[in-house]
């Protein structure tokens, strides 16, 4: 074999097996996508210790999507050792995009609780409700803990009504809005948040909530603003443009970038 073409060779064979390295990751791969002159800085933290959804990936790349758009740069981690008071300053919010179940040791708790108590923001999408069940803390933050979800198809069409049209999460939505997803049903529940979506329980079966099932939220809780979501189990919600737009609201809001009214 020519010697160039077997240097090309050996070349591409070792550039392939580097980007299957590094394509794969590990667990702990926490990287950091800073664009210039960008003055806003968001944590996506996407831990699983439970059922790990198969759009975090989605998520994760519309997310970065809406950062370059937006203003804010990311970092991204599933290392619960990342979460430090040095590296928690950083930011102006955390995202807990699809966590589920335990996700913190004491340390990293205590770290995340002084975080949001120095007025740090914290956003949660879908199973952020199925994380931590037993810190009493993250139940009051998050808002809810996940139950159960109808089966059979678990996806399934729902129309939800708009609570609060003047959040910078809704403001964008129709009064009524038709869209396909896992509806979760909800044991505990905060009744102290500001309910932004509820679902139309006649309009799907299957909810443990009839007549007044909330499904996204905000509130200011221990010195920090909080916005959770309920939406966001299918691949296709992130690709989906009103999900997206209602997605970077409660961002900005968790970010401080924009107030409620």
């Amino acid at each position: 074999m020519n010697t160039n073409v077997l240097a090309i060779f050996l070349f591409f064979c070792i550039a392939s097996l580097v980007f299957t390295m590094c394509a794969s990751g590990s667990e702990n791969e926490t990287r950091v996508i800073e664009y210039e002159d960008f003055e806003h800085n968001l944590l996506v933290f996407t831990k699983t210790e439970g059922w790990r959804h198969d759009s975090i990936e989605a998520g994760i790349e519309a997310v970065m999507k809406l950062g370059q758009e937006n203003g804010f740069s990311l970092t991204l981690t599933e290392d619960n050792s990342y979460f430090t008071p040095s590296n928690l300053s950083r930011y102006d919010a955390v995202l807990f995009l699809n966590t589920t179940l335990t996700v913190f040791d004491d340390e990293h708790r205590e770290a995340f609780k002084e975080y949001i108590q120095n007025g740090g923001g914290f956003a949660g999408v879908h199973s952020a409700t199925d994380t931590e069940y037993d810190w009493p803390w993250y139940g009051e933050l998050v808002g809810a803990w996940f139950d159960n979800h109808p089966n059979n198809p678990n996806v399934r069409e729902a129309v939800i009504d708009v609570v609060n049209p003047d959040h910078p999460a809704t403001s964008m939505l129709p009064e009524r809005w038709q869209r396909s997803d896992e509806w979760y049903n909800f044991g505990y529940m905060n009744e102290n948040v500001n309910v932004l979506l509820k679902l139309d329980t006649d309009s799907y079966s299957g909810s443990d909530h009839p007549g007044n099932h909330p499904i996204a939220w905000y509130h200011e809780f221990d010195g920090g603003r909080v916005f959770y979501t309920g939406l966001g189990h299918t691949r296709e919600s992130y690709s989906e443009e009103l999900f997206l737009r209602h997605l970077l609201g409660g961002l900005k809001y968790a970010m401080g970038i924009e107030e409620s009214p």
